[in-house]
């Protein structure tokens, strides 16, 4: 039977496809198309948190001066956004074990902007559930998306916030991205503490954000946190913010890379598992089993289903959540 799919896209970007792997959405991007979409998404934010600020220039201030916030928190210029979600997750199958069990997160990344495959595993997923879909057969990767949205974005107005990781590790990837990208925006960067932040703390945090004026802000805070505060940050603030993993530690240098063989093999874990075993072992162990399973599964379900198929543009039992065409719960950048 044909596997019904979604066929979004942002506005001058060719539509890709969205499948379903595990319950979550992810988006049939290849590596240039999916550096397009973030930086085509990120414009349009921009675009329309700066028209929104104009608007509301005169009518939403207290007699001090000071800006106004609703009653959900939001600041002036907020909730320009509102309309056009921006939090980007980049899915491994660790990514996609821990969201089958964990029905916050998998929410989190149905309602998301764009959720793209990180792990080959999860591409080779994808091509076996999907094979009457045309799908890439390379992955997304984290530090290869950071270092082309940011070649992309040189020279442009486009300014980028860089947030988690340690302040040494964040002092080495301020230092190689401006290297590189000289005429790159870097308006700041913020290495909060290991520790959950309160309620106000986050308020403080994406208030030091919307000062900057940022417009791309990548999470690099581990998986799960790194995605809820990634769709958090975009509640507040219209942005586009980025769940990267750990790209912040290899492009900055401080972590050792996988041989390229490796990583086209879909060997990489193996390769990281050696370089952090106490800290990756039971990911590894027991998240790519559940992975397999979770796959074979779905597989199953699939192979067990009959009747007609579903007209594009609906949402198959596999796909996850999805959102309406054309409304605030589009998915841009997709």
């Amino acid at each position: 039977m044909a596997v019904p799919v979604n066929a979004q896209c942002v506005p001058g970007i060719e539509a890709v496809p969205v499948v379903g792997c595990l319950g979550v959405p992810i988006s049939g991007h290849t590596r240039e198309s999916a550096a397009q979409g973030v930086v085509r998404l990120a414009r349009e934010i921009r675009a329309a948190r700066h028209a929104d600020d104009v608007r509301r220039a005169d009518g939403t201030k207290h007699t001090d001066g000071t800006a106004r916030a609703d009653d959900a928190g939001h600041t002036d210029g907020a909730r320009a956004g509102a309309t056009a979600r921006g939090d980007v997750h980049l899915c491994n199958a660790y990514t996609l074990t821990l969201a089958e069990r964990d029905p916050e997160l998998l929410e989190t990344l149905g309602s998301a902007a764009l959720n793209l495959p990180d792990g080959q595993p999860v591409v080779w997923a994808n091509r076996l559930l999907h094979r009457g879909t045309a799908l890439p057969s390379r992955r997304v990767y984290g530090p290869d998306l950071l270092l082309d949205v940011f070649a992309l974005s040189t020279d442009t107005e486009l300014s980028h916030y860089l947030l988690g990781s340690t302040p040494r590790v964040l002092k080495s990837l301020e230092r190689e991205l401006r290297s590189r990208y000289p005429g790159a925006r870097i308006a700041g960067t913020c290495s909060p503490p290991f520790r959950p932040l309160t309620d106000r703390e986050l308020r403080q945090q994406a208030e030091e954000i919307r000062s900057v004026d940022a417009d791309i802000v990548w999470v690099g805070l581990g998986t799960p946190k790194q995605d809820r505060w990634s769709a958090e940050l975009c509640e507040l603030l219209p942005v586009v913010a980025v769940a990267v993993g750990a790209a912040f530690d290899f492009v900055a240098g401080t972590k050792p890379q996988a041989p390229s063989w490796m990583q086209r093999s879909g060997l990489e874990w193996v390769f990281r598992f050696g370089c952090e075993p106490r800290r990756l072992w039971r990911r590894y162990l027991f998240g790519n089993a559940r992975f397999v399973r979770g796959v074979v599964r779905q597989a199953t379900r699939r192979g067990q289903a009959h009747g007609p198929a579903v007209p594009t543009g609906s949402r198959s039992p596999e796909s996850g959540p999805t959102r309406r065409p054309g409304t605030g719960d589009s998915r841009p950048g997709s």
